[in-house]
């Protein structure tokens, strides 16, 4: 399969700025992957897809406030410091992405908030755009970490093209958010509201949760025709046994069992056992889906629409069929479905 089979012409009206007014109140293209079939509705008719005992998969991680601005010394030039993730707490050390990165050599300190009141210091290149920052913060760890993400923002992707509104630190994470990490949301779970989850549960439909940190390994560009030849950037997973216990005991019933977003089918996907059961995991994947592939959990899966070349868009063909997804995403640009992060939905049955 090759890079270039992806892309398609996407208009760039076309690509969401802003949320529904409604979480489940979005577009939702339905898709069944057998007959090619595709219907109209909106997201909250997913309830009319799914029975007593079927499974829902969330990703409930976090999105945190990780897109910063400082000053660099001496020159005083703006810096945009977005925070990925934290590599030593006593130390205060970060893994972090500097824009523009030219200007960023070791040794060098950045200057953040008003009266300068947190200080960092680059102690390390990791990447050609990448660096490893000490924050130089005397107090408390949890002083330190209320300091540092009261100065961060929500951490848009660029492409939505607008500044940070004060909407946006609720919108851009889901109702069912519990463990910190992410600097990206899980888009396919923004459309779940808390009266569409009640209502979910009220038919019968379980829920299980999976972790994993949403890193900008998603957004990284692939730059290889050959698609065997490019390297996911890995993030970090955890599979717990109560959600292993859910979703096995479904598949044994051969209950609809699906995958809430790409995060939740690449952590399915990264912990199987040679019979097709879903185990127990905790570390990193770094797994990279693209077509043909063999899905074993999963066996339904809710998404939004993804950009032209994008590893989330070749996943998606992975799972509902190349030739039926893009053709679906060319009805959807025909009916002028909102697209990206803040877009519509796409249910594949």
């Amino acid at each position: 399969m090759k890079l270039s089979k992806f892309k398609y012409k996407l208009p760039t009206e076309l690509i969401a700025t802003h949320p529904a007014y409604n979480r489940d109140e979005s577009r939702l293209l339905v898709l069944d992957r057998e007959s090619g079939k595709i219907e109209h509705k909106v997201f909250k008719d997913v309830l009319d897809y799914f029975d007593n005992k079927d499974v829902m998969v969330f990703n409930n991680t976090k999105v945190f406030p990780a897109r910063l601005y400082g000053n660099k010394e001496k020159t005083g030039a703006q810096i945009e410091v977005f925070l990925l993730r934290e590599l030593n707490r006593e130390q205060r050390l970060w893994d972090v992405l500097v824009d523009p990165a030219r200007k960023i050599r070791i040794g060098n300190k950045l200057y953040f908030g008003d009266n300068d009141m947190m200080v960092a210091e680059v102690i390390d290149n990791t990447t050609s755009r990448g660096r490893t920052l000490r924050f130089l913060y005397d107090g408390p760890y949890d002083e330190f970490k209320e300091a540092l993400y009261n100065l961060g923002e929500t951490p848009l992707p660029k492409l939505i093209g607008r500044p940070v509104e004060e909407d946006d630190a609720d919108r851009y994470q889901t109702i069912y958010a519990k463990h910190e990490g992410a600097v990206a949301a899980p888009t396919a779970g923004l459309h779940f509201s808390r009266e569409l989850m009640k209502r979910l549960e009220i038919k019968g439909i379980d829920f299980a949760e999976v972790t994993l940190h949403v890193g900008l390994g998603n957004f990284r560009t692939v730059d290889v025709e050959d698609l065997t030849k490019h390297k996911m950037d890995s993030e970090q997973i955890w599979i717990e046994d109560k959600a292993v216990e859910t979703v096995n005991t479904a598949k044994k019933n051969k209950q609809r069992i699906c995958a809430v977003g790409t995060t939740v089918m690449r952590t399915l996907e990264s912990s199987v056992s040679t019979v097709g059961m879903l185990k127990p995991y905790e570390g990193w994947t770094n797994k990279f889906i693209f077509p043909p592939y063999d899905f074993q959990v999963a066996n339904s899966m809710i998404s939004n629409f993804h950009l032209p070349l994008s590893t989330l868009l070749m996943m998606v063909s992975a799972f509902g069929g190349y030739d039926a997804v893009m053709e679906a995403y060319q009805v959807a640009i025909k009916e002028e479905y909102r697209f990206g992060t803040y877009g519509d939905a796409m249910l594949i049955i």
